[in-house]
């Protein structure tokens, strides 16, 4: 793992590895004064699903999803010929990691669902794997940038909800 990584020429000391998805390395990295997630698109292969230009879909999408309201870290650069872009971090465990210790939170799968009513008139299902939503002062965000055209054996209800066991069994007491 490097020790830096630069994003337009500006350098951020890299804090830890956060995690390698289809797409890219996302690292916690600081300028000094505040934290942020740079992610390194990487072109490795998948062999469950097809990509095209990594880092203009990364921007398509967040551009989509914004645009629709669906609450994400905000994008602050991207770095075209390095295939870097730096967003907002959201401080927090993901979901994934609070069902594991047994502490899902009320209102959880109420927000998904919320997501899901701007996402499926638009035609589209984002990825519901719980390690890419981090709950931070009562407001569940999507922290990655995927989306896709909607298919009903991908949507939440169909997929994403198998993942979410423990939130729904707090939510329904």
């Amino acid at each position: 793992m490097p020790d830096a990584w630069t994003v337009n020429g500006a350098e951020y000391a890299v804090l830890r590895l956060l995690g390698k998805g289809k797409g890219g390395y996302s690292y916690l990295v600081t300028d000094g004064a505040s934290q942020y997630v740079l992610k390194q698109i990487h072109h490795e292969p998948c062999e469950y699903y097809t990509f095209g230009d990594k880092l203009q879909s990364e921007l398509r999408d967040y551009e989509t999803l914004r645009k629709l309201g669906i609450p994400m870290p905000r994008l602050l650069a991207a770095d075209i010929p390095q295939e870097r872009i730096l967003k907002e971090y959201i401080a927090g465990p993901t979901v994934a990691e609070l069902l594991k210790a047994g502490r899902p939170e009320p209102g959880w799968l109420a927000q998904v669902h919320a997501m899901c009513r701007l996402l499926y008139p638009a035609g589209l299902n984002i990825d519901y794997y719980p390690t890419n939503f981090v709950p931070c002062a009562g407001v569940l965000y999507y922290i990655d940038y995927e989306c896709n055209a909607y298919e009903e054996q991908w949507d939440f209800v169909h997929w994403g909800a198998q993942y979410w066991r423990g939130a729904e069994q707090k939510e329904n007491g």
